[in-house]
């Protein structure tokens, strides 16, 4: 199993784009699903969530960097639930990203263009 839970299989074409992506998103920044999506002409975030949900290398490939458009946490590893958004949240306040009283990363934070 991956560090996902999910079977360990190798990556779509599709998949190694997002993670690909996704790799130019450095520590300290987060991006959304949505400028992934935009990015790689695709369309789908919900096509970006599914792609890294499967991510067979966290957190080499950085996962934990990508927030909902508003900046609110969204899943991670697959689930939605407040323990996997607070590991999420713990991982990117330990590179440096900071969050507002609402708990949405600040828009700093957010790169809209990759």
């Amino acid at each position: 199993m991956s560090p996902t839970n999910q079977p360990t299989k190798a990556p779509t074409a599709f998949q190694r784009r997002v993670f690909e992506a996704l790799s130019s998103v450095p520590r300290g920044k987060t991006t959304t699903y949505g400028t992934l999506a935009n990015a790689l002409g695709c369309g789908s975030a919900r096509a970006i969530g599914q792609a890294l949900r499967r991510n067979p290398d966290a957190p080499r490939i950085p996962c934990h960097r990508v927030v909902r458009n508003d900046g609110s946490i969204g899943g991670f590893f697959g689930e939605n639930d407040p323990a996997a958004a607070a590991k999420k949240r713990a991982l990117l306040e330990t590179e440096g990203v900071a969050f507002d009283g609402a708990g949405c990363v600040e828009e700093t934070f957010i790169l809209r263009q990759l």
